[in-house]
């Protein structure tokens, strides 16, 4: 489609400034790159660079750094967003039924969902999502709608795209720069709406299909009326090529929530971009593989150090393999010998080499994903519970930040897809055009949450010690609350428990069962007294009424 002049250069002026912003990062991520995945960034090279590296990999010679960003990965793709168990729940607030018609609907959105996710592509970009995460700082998914697997998610690899955000510090902008060959471009966009060069390239087929042109990709909000997209839609997207100069776009849409999601590890004032645990790691890497390299280098020269020979034994074939044996005359030549003799402390660079490697697996909360499997000792499960409160202290702000920035507006884009394509359960009428809540049940979210519980367990053994010299401080805990809260900090359902009108009513019929049972006791002990009573024999008479007396 054709747009003015005017917004055309506002386009490249805005990607242009993006990329300035973005520029001091370039540097950091290209090295954190090279030392974690040095094949699979390539974007953050050059041309030249990218082809002169495709054939090996100077940098990794000790692969502890990249096998624990590895582990945080999983441990966070396992423990928050686990494709084989349910990781959330949908609620309305205020309509608390318990089971009832409200929460029935909100489980079946809750199934469907998962259904999509499960069927999609979704779970392989969040995988990808979580590795760019815990190694750079900075992710993207993007999350389209797709006729064949209702959503499609595509993962911009870090150094194509850029981010802008809002006075929230939130996301709101994002932009990249990629490459598609001639054959993407007019299969997505259509022969009508490329440029000349590209129709071209099109019409004349063969090799020319397969030639890369650079693509410019958009979204923003749509509250300028800039754009030709109505203002009904909250954000626009735009692509165009790059290198065409006339006032053409690819493609402009809107959409009524942002069409991606784009989490940061850990913040820095009001920076677009996040640091993560991998930069945090970066000194200690490249420590590991300058200590490697040594060691290895010292090894070579103890088994193969170098030589000095007589001159006698130039030109002339000499057997330095092991058992080899060389002969020259003189009786007095010196034959061969080492130059001079390596023998470095190969104990204290093992060990120095073994502190350098714990030191980024901590870094990476290694420690945390493997707990159990690392302990030296078999250990008491109260001990276990607290080392795992511990740790998890340290992945809690990160874990809210990422629920925020990734699992909320993942959720609430894919809700609004299938919304609109007709694929939820009717609403009941009364909870129409309410907003839901979403509560995660992931292992992560569970265990975070149960750290909470941790001082009720604790309050409670303290009053059962107590309880039995001193009865009276029963009466301090509301038990019902207690437990009712206890059960909600560790995972259990609300489903699960009786409400508290349930509970009342429980209550009245225990109350009324115990008042009948002792009413039936105490008519059972009159009919006992009268019956004791007849077969007494009194005597008659006075004796009669005294033994009755007594």
């Amino acid at each position: 489609m054709r747009i003015s002049e005017d917004k055309r250069k506002l386009l490249n002026q805005t990607l242009e400034k993006l990329r300035l912003d973005r520029y001091p990062y370039w540097t950091l991520w290209r090295e954190v790159a090279d030392f974690f995945l040095p094949k699979r960034y390539v974007w953050l090279q050059s041309d030249k660079e990218r082809r002169a590296r495709q054939a090996k990999n100077p940098y990794i010679l000790d692969s502890t750094g990249t096998r624990a960003a590895r582990i945080l990965a999983s441990g966070m793709m396992n423990g928050i967003t686990r494709p084989s168990a349910p990781w959330f729940t949908l609620s309305v607030p205020g309509y608390d039924d318990d089971g009832g018609p409200i929460q029935q609907w909100a489980d079946e959105v809750t199934r469907r969902m998962m259904v999509i996710m499960a069927e999609s592509n979704f779970y392989n970009s969040m995988a990808v999502l979580y590795l760019d995460l815990v190694i750079f700082g900075s992710a993207s998914v993007l999350i389209y709608e797709d006729h064949e697997t209702v959503i499609r998610c595509y993962n911009p690899a870090l150094g194509e795209f850029y981010f802008a955000q809002d006075y929230r510090l939130t996301v709101n902008t994002f932009a990249r720069e990629f490459k598609q060959t001639v054959h993407q471009i007019v299969s997505r966009w259509g022969i009508d709406n490329v440029s000349p060069t590209i129709s071209n390239a099109w019409k004349s087929g063969g090799a020319r299909l397969l030639e890369e042109f650079d693509i410019c990709h958009l979204i923003e909000p749509n509250n300028d009326g800039k754009a030709a997209v109505p203002s009904s839609f909250e954000y626009r997207e735009t692509y165009w090529e790059k290198s065409c100069t006339m006032n053409l776009v690819l493609e402009q849409r809107g959409f009524h929530e942002l069409p991606g999601i784009f989490p940061r590890w850990e913040l820095t004032a009001n920076d677009a971009y996040g640091t993560s645990p991998a930069m945090d790691a970066l000194p200690d890497v490249i420590q590991l593989q300058q200590e490697t390299k040594r060691k290895a280098q010292g090894l070579d020269k103890m088994i193969n150090p170098p030589i000095v020979a007589d001159v006698q034994l130039q030109h002339r074939p000499t057997a330095l393999l092991p058992n080899g044996i060389t002969y020259i005359a003189g009786a007095n030549n010196v034959g061969a010998k080492p130059l001079y003799e390596v023998r470095p402390p190969l104990g204290e660079m093992t060990a120095d080499i073994q502190e350098v490697q714990q030191r980024i697996q901590l870094t990476f909360h290694n420690d945390l994903f493997q707990m159990i499997s690392q302990l030296e000792t078999v250990r008491s499960a109260t001990e276990i519970a607290a080392r795992q409160e511990e740790k998890l202290v340290l992945l809690g702000s990160v874990l809210e930040r990422f629920e925020n920035e990734a699992l909320d507006p993942a959720i609430n884009r894919i809700f609004s897809i299938m919304n609109r394509s007709g694929l939820l359960p009717e609403a009941p009428p009364e909870i129409a055009d309410q907003e839901l809540a979403i509560q995660y049940v992931s292992i992560l979210s569970t265990a975070q949450r149960a750290v909470a519980a941790i001082p009720t367990e604790r309050w409670l053994q303290v009053i059962g010690s107590i309880s039995a010299v001193a009865p009276q401080v029963l009466n301090v805990p509301n038990f019902e609350e207690l437990v009712r809260n206890y059960g909600l900090a560790i995972g259990v359902q609300a489903r699960d428990m009786h409400t508290r009108e349930e509970i009342e009513q429980i209550s009245q019929e225990q109350a009324q069962q115990l008042q009948q049972q002792q009413q039936l006791a105490a008519g059972q002990g009159l009919v006992e007294g009268a019956k004791t009573l007849s077969e007494t024999d009194v005597g008659g008479g006075a004796n009669a009424l005294q033994q009755v007396l007594q």
